[in-house]
């Protein structure tokens, strides 16, 4: 079984959390996603969470309906590779884990619980990234309710 989390947001990310241990993350700037979920939708059971997000006061319009694109786009993809999904409000996944609004207490969060895994969107890069821990967190989450589902 493979579990994954999706944060849609501006500088979104991908978390596969397979059931034997093994963890993946990838940021949406990789251009992978449709080739990943392709990958593991062929090899077995897969579950997703995807964190559902509304518009944002004084966010701009363009930036809003290409946020709405990607964030269809996700969808779309799940349901073309048969990967069911479930999205979940930010407020639902983030009191599991006891997360803030401010970022850095879902950086913290995922490091304590995926030490192995890097938050750095790049090589380059020397913060961690808050998309890939939450996205991190979102595949966790599916862990612990889809798994349910599944057994």
């Amino acid at each position: 079984m493979v579990y994954i989390g999706i944060d849609p947001g501006k500088s979104g990310a991908m978390a596969l959390i397979f059931d034997n241990g093994a963890v993946e993350a990838y940021s949406f700037g990789e251009g992978i996603y449709r080739d990943v979920l392709e990958h593991v939708s062929s090899s077995g059971g897969c579950s997703a969470v995807v964190e559902r997000v509304n518009a944002m006061p004084k966010q701009g319009v363009t930036s809003m309906f290409s946020f709405g694109v990607n964030f269809g786009y996700i969808q779309g993809v799940l349901a073309a590779f048969h990967i069911p999904f479930e999205l979940v409000t930010p407020a639902k996944w983030k009191k599991e884990f006891g997360v803030t609004s401010d970022k850095n207490t879902s950086i913290a969060v995922a490091q304590r619980l995926f030490p192995q895994v890097p938050l750095l969107r790049t090589e380059k890069c020397r913060k961690p990234d808050d998309g890939i821990a939450e996205a991190l967190l979102l595949a966790c989450y599916a862990q612990r309710h889809m798994g349910n589902a599944e057994k």
